[in-house]
Formats: C-alpha cells, sequence, structure tokens
C-alpha cells in the first residue's frame, strides 16, 4: 500500500509551531493522525477489515470512525459542511446501525477510507487556521448543557479521542504482523529482546 507512505511524506509536523497553544495542540493532533492511517500500512484489504476484538474493532474501521469524528467537529460545530455528505456515515445511518461508521462496507475500498479521511484533515485544517482558540462552536449531539464549546475545547477533546483510538490501532497491528511503535520514522522502542521479555514477564505472571 505505497499509497498510504507517499500521503504520508506529506504530513511534516515539524512546519507546525509548537511554541503557540495552538500550534502545539495542532501538532499533537497531526502526530495521531499520521500514527493511525501508518497502521494501515502494507496490510491487504482482509487484514484492515477483519474483526480483531469481541466487540468487532478492526483497523479500517477506526480510520472510517475517526474520518467521521473530525468532519463532525470540526465542521458542524463551527457551521461547515463537508461538501460531500453521502461520503460520511449519517445520522439515518447510526440510528439504523450503531455501529455503522466503525466497519467498512463491501463497495467501499481502504483506500478510499484512507483517501478520505485525509482530506478530511484538511478540511478540519482550515477551521483550525482560520479560527482562534476561543471561536465559540456548539455540538449538535451533546447534551444542551454542555454542547457550546470553543475551538480549544474541541481541539483537545478530538485530539484525547484520536489518541485513544491509535492506541486500539497499535494493539491490533501487532497482533497482526508484530509491527509495532509510534511511528514510520520513530519507533520509540528500546532495542529488547521480545520474545526473551515476554518469556519473563508470562514467567512472572505464572507465579500468581
Amino acid at each position: 500500500m505505497s499509497w498510504v507512505y507517499a500521503r504520508l511524506a506529506d504530513m511534516d509536523i515539524t512546519q507546525l509551531d509548537r511554541r503557540t497553544p495552538k500550534g502545539a495542540l495542532h501538532f499533537y493532533l497531526q502526530s495521531v493522525r499520521n500514527a493511525l492511517v501508518w497502521k494501515t500500512d502494507g496490510l491487504s484489504e482482509r487484514e484492515l477489515r477483519t474483526p480483531r476484538t469481541p466487540t468487532g474493532t478492526n483497523l479500517l474501521g477506526i480510520i472510517k470512525h475517526c474520518a467521521n469524528v473530525e468532519a463532525g467537529y470540526f465542521g458542524e460545530t463551527f457551521g461547515r459542511s463537508w461538501p460531500e455528505a453521502d461520503e460520511l456515515v449519517s445520522i439515518a445511518e447510526i440510528e439504523a446501525d450503531p455501529q455503522a461508521d466503525w466497519y467498512a462496507t463491501e463497495d467501499q475500498t481502504a483506500q478510499q477510507i484512507i483517501d478520505l479521511y485525509q482530506r478530511v484533515w484538511d478540511f478540519a485544517d482550515e477551521t483550525i487556521t482560520e479560527l482562534p482558540l476561543e471561536a465559540p462552536g456548539l455540538v449538535p449531539w451533546w447534551p444542551a448543557d454542555r454542547n457550546q464549546v470553543t475551538l480549544h475545547w474541541i481541539l483537545i477533546h478530538t485530539t484525547v479521542d484520536l489518541a485513544r483510538h491509535a492506541g486500539h490501532a497499535d494493539i491490533l497491528r501487532e497482533g497482526i504482523d508484530q509491527t509495532a511503535g509510534l511511528g514510520a520514522t520513530n519507533s520509540n522502542l528500546p532495542d529488547v529482546d521480545w520474545p526473551a521479555y515476554v518469556a519473563k514477564l508470562r514467567a512472572l505472571a505464572e507465579r500468581f
């Protein structure tokens, strides 16, 4: 899947100014986005779609979910609409199937979903770039007593949400082919004899 990695090469987070509050928030949001997409690199359609937990979590479903999350929080919340509404999962689809944004349908390919997510980045980044952190927004699917927000709030909320899903993706990918690490250019893992390490932990656990 060279199309994934080629796109990632353009996502240079070092261009974001982490010395400003907005720049720092944007930097960490983009770093999580990059990690999520990297976890799909080199896998087949079947590997990406296969459910790997008792609740059906799968790598491609995570990407599809995150695309819908960002399009909503950085779009409708601030009065902007995704230009191709049929590319996203609608409220009616969610009402009919509450997991509709967590898996790819038969007529959707991995390339289409990952391309959609990366176009959503551009859409969301327009909101982030154009508005100040204190810009007000309204999340229509949140309860009325807490649905008035700011861009600052939404940047934090979305980054935390995506980071949780990136953790899910970490575990799923390691279970597929032992690929692990923080990112394509920095694994952030020590040089360890992992089979021996796992054996040590298993031996410790078996004492209890």
